[in-house]
């Protein structure tokens, strides 16, 4: 039997290598497996990149060292201790993996799991549209849970707090993510670019602990969402 193909974690963070792991959620999560011959960190410290412009660098690099990529924010607790063994196990039902999602896509949506009412003002997306349980709070047991819906499923929209992708089904349909989008839509984005590729997206279920709830309707937000609508017209 083969080696298994590494999992690695591609992080971008504002703090220092040093302070990630000593400050950051996910930096004091993954410590306790530092020694685990299956994880690798692809960090990028001190980082004012955009996301996807770091993201696909990962994906560069990936070309001649592939790996199982999972794209995650600095801000999440892995608290499920069999969280390496479910990423591998998501992989064989769908091609990119998120925590949560919506199984439909619908016009001038803005947000994975926001749709415009009739008078075009946002509002939730049906419960039977919307995939997966996500904690918020500082750590674990956590403050809150968005049960969003059963996971499992397949989606046409995936939030971007952690993405899982092989790194060889991006080269084979040639997917990156799109630089103009750089901490907002990088993740609507790319779900599009993935569903019209033709590849299967869906949610798994991933114990963690997410530190925020976004920065919808913020400034940079509202840019971002004109670009959206602007690259795809609806």
């Amino acid at each position: 039997m083969g080696l298994k193909k590494k999992i690695r974690l591609v992080c971008g963070t504002r703090a220092s290598r040093e302070d990630f792991f000593k400050t950051s959620a996910l930096g004091r999560s993954i410590a306790l497996y530092a020694h685990s011959p299956g994880v690798q960190l692809q960090l990028f410290p001190t980082n004012t990149a955009a996301l996807s412009i770091i993201y696909n660098q990962a994906i560069e690099t990936a070309l001649k060292d592939p790996a199982i990529l999972v794209f995650i924010h600095d801000d999440i607790h892995l608290t499920d201790y069999y969280w390496q063994e479910k990423i591998r196990q998501s992989l064989e039902r769908f091609d990119i993996v998120g925590l949560a999602g919506n199984r439909r896509r619908t016009d001038k949506q803005p947000s994975w799991a926001f749709i415009l009412n009739d008078q075009e003002a946002p509002e939730w997306d049906k419960p039977e549209n919307l995939s997966g349980i996500v904690g918020h709070g500082t750590g674990f047991p956590c403050t809150s849970l968005s049960v969003y819906g059963p996971p499992n499923q397949e989606c046409k929209l995936l939030d971007g707090m952690m993405l899982i992708v092989d790194s060889q089904t991006l080269a084979r349909h040639n997917l990156r993510f799109d630089p103009k989008f750089a901490f907002h839509f990088y993740d609507m984005d790319f779900c599009r670019q993935a569903e019209i590729r033709g590849l299967r997206m869906g949610t798994w279920p991933i114990c963690t602990v997410h530190e925020s709830k976004g920065a919808y309707g913020s400034e940079s937000w509202m840019r971002a969402y004109a670009e959206y609508l602007k690259k795809y017209s609806v």
